[in-house]
């Protein structure tokens, strides 16, 4: 266990972005499984935006590896382009 101030607060802030982190990440791939689930291009297209300013924002924060958000937004724009 913890015995300093700070080493506690560390602990509760760590446990508090683990889980903002958690969600943020889940909600965007259930994002992209939607958006790979559609075949109409205009729907598409209209939710293509979102889920790539999601990814975008998983790579800033370093949730997930830059490379990787950009070979998923690769991937979603060749299917989108595709419909």
């Amino acid at each position: 266990m913890a015995n300093h101030k700070s080493a506690l607060k560390r602990i509760r802030s760590n446990e508090t972005r683990r889980l903002r982190n958690r969600y943020q990440h889940k909600t965007t791939r259930n994002a992209i499984k939607k958006l790979r689930e559609l075949t109409e291009k205009k729907d598409a297209e209209a939710l293509y935006p979102s889920v790539v300013s999601m990814i975008d924002r998983l790579a800033k924060r370093n949730i997930i590896h830059a490379n990787k958000a950009a070979n998923l937004k690769s991937k979603l724009a060749k299917h989108v382009a595709a419909l």
